[in-house]
């Protein structure tokens, strides 16, 4: 079999190459990203191609590439530069955009989209933790978050490619929606994406307090995992959509004690305006539409994933927790460009001279 994965470099694929190692016959594999990594184990495994799928003629350099490709594995997802709202379409929808049609041009058989439980509708807490939903559960989305937004806007390409599919030659669709999904290799790109340049690393060790509200619920999953998911699908030739979350569901409680903080109560809607505020000032990265996507979401009922790949996720919840805060408190990296290596100097430099990670122009 050969397999073409778009953000292979990054936190799933990096996983996902790091179990094909461990394979006695894996599948053919090309990595199609914007910016190949160094040919270091685990990037030793696939084939390597640069494409920037934000461009304009991509679906057509595409197509091209995926000659005598048996099925796509669609990870690439742009989070930053978080206020540059063009390129952030281009290279989320957009990108998908060009998937579909080149997989479809080149007469690729499986498409595997990796989605979100972003894509879910909010839900209504009635006392405790929010309600788990299946893959039925109304897709809406949150608006007030780009993220959010565009993994909706990404589905519905999805959805009215299969209904108008349906009296050509038909390329199996399969939708994975991952809880949030960490690893420790990502704890550097975790720092990168979540934090001010100027934050050091350390502080995740030292921290009193965590000011959070005492009703935060939700679902998570190690990256392992759902790259074992993305092979079962593969060798399934599985189609329909698949929530991905590892138990228990994480609390407030659990992430206070990954950092070795004490707890406390703050009203989800003040740390919202508090990050809202930050986040308006640029003194940190982070779009407030996280914390709408936090309390609003439901949890994953994965049963479907269990049930119809064989799929048991390997890593607890809470373990794949303190494997990221431990990855983010150490500056953990690997010699992909997605996932380098974070200090704060460099940070502070490149923030000086290039713009902080939320705006800048793309290298």
């Amino acid at each position: 079999m050969r397999v073409a994965v778009t953000g292979l470099s990054g936190n799933i694929g990096t996983a996902l190459l790091r179990r094909l190692g461990t394979m006695a016959d894996p599948p053919s594999v090309l990595g199609v990203v914007r910016r190949p990594p160094r040919p270091v184990p685990p990037y030793t495994v696939a084939d390597w191609v640069s494409l920037d799928l934000a461009r304009d003629d991509a679906a057509e350099q595409l197509t091209t590439l995926l000659g005598g490709v048996d099925a796509v594995v669609h990870l690439a997802w742009a989070f930053q530069p978080a206020r540059n709202a063009d390129y952030l379409a281009r290279a989320t929808v957009g990108a998908t955009a060009a998937v579909l049609r080149a997989a479809d041009a080149a007469g690729v058989d499986h498409l595997v989209h990796m989605s979100s439980i972003g894509v879910y509708s909010p839900v209504h807490r009635v006392g405790g933790a929010p309600p788990a939903v299946r893959e039925d559960h109304a897709r809406l989305g949150v608006p007030s978050l780009p993220y959010s937004r565009q993994k909706v806007a990404a589905e519905r390409l999805l959805d009215d490619y299969e209904q108008t599919s349906a009296s050509r030659r038909r390329m199996a669709v399969a939708r994975l929606r991952p809880g949030l999904v960490m690893q420790r290799a990502a704890g550097s790109a975790l720092l990168r994406y979540a934090t001010p340049a100027w934050f050091p690393s350390a502080v995740l060790g030292a921290v009193p307090v965590l000011p959070l509200d005492r009703r935060l619920t939700f679902s998570a999953v190690h990256s392992d995992d759902v790259a074992a998911a993305v092979l079962a699908v593969l060798s399934q030739r599985a189609t329909g959509a698949f929530n991905l979350a590892a138990e228990p569901p994480l609390t407030r409680d659990d992430v206070a004690a990954a950092l070795h903080a004490r707890p406390v109560h703050v009203p989800m809607p003040v740390v919202r305006a508090a990050i809202a505020l930050t986040w308006q000032a640029r003194l940190q990265p982070l779009d407030p539409g996280w914390m709408d996507l936090a309390a609003a979401s439901p949890l994953l009922d994965s049963t479907r994933a269990r049930t119809e790949l064989g799929w048991v996720p390997t890593v607890d919840a809470r373990d794949a927790l303190r494997d990221a805060v431990g990855g983010m408190r150490e500056q953990v990296w690997t010699e992909s460009p997605a996932l380098r290596r974070r200090t704060v100097p460099r940070s502070v430099a490149r923030a000086l001279s290039a713009g902080t990670v939320s705006r800048r122009a793309l290298p």
